[in-house]
């Protein structure tokens, strides 16, 4: 079975011998009318309700304050970027102060856990788990960053696996 793409990356449905390509193909290739509903991806981006700017800002917001942790890769602090938005956007932006907290308390949550590693690397047997527990680390972060900034972009609140809730 060779999956058939309808939309760029989604696979619509799967090709078995003596069945039609595509909807509304027949035997000869030559189109017809499709008399089967759209698929409900291509559906869904014609139906989405009218989102105002208020709400596009606070999103962009609360997006920011998740992927702004990944600051570290040019030398910033990872809690940086969130504490600032948490700060500066706290009363006017409630969603994405929400964010910016979860955000920051996973940042903490991460150097805590980095700190435990590095102490278990200065023992030899603990170097065996600290070595790759902050390889490990490095990895869910970016992971979990990019998941929460999706989410965020989207409207959605996320919850970081594995943090310590310091900041409430």
């Amino acid at each position: 079975m060779l999956p058939v793409v309808g939309i760029p990356g989604v696979f619509c449905s799967y090709l078995r011998p003596g069945m039609p390509h595509d909807v509304g193909m027949n035997d000869d290739n030559s189109r017809e009318s499709a008399s089967e509903p759209t698929s409900e991806a291509s559906t869904s981006l014609a139906t989405r309700p009218a989102v105002s700017s208020e709400v596009k800002a606070e999103r962009n917001w609360a997006l920011a304050a998740h992927l702004t942790s990944l600051s570290w890769f040019v030398g910033i602090p990872g809690f940086v970027g969130p504490l600032v938005i948490w700060l500066i956007k706290k009363d006017e932006f409630p969603f994405a102060a929400a964010q910016a907290k979860e955000s920051l308390n996973f940042q903490i949550s991460l150097f805590i856990y980095s700190i435990i590693c590095i102490l278990l690397i200065l023992t030899v047997i603990g170097a065996l788990i600290g070595i790759p527990g902050l390889i490990a680390l490095g990895i869910l972060e970016i992971i979990f960053t990019v998941i929460g900034g999706i989410q965020a972009g989207e409207g959605k609140s996320y919850r970081y696996p594995m943090t310590i809730r310091l900041i409430s």
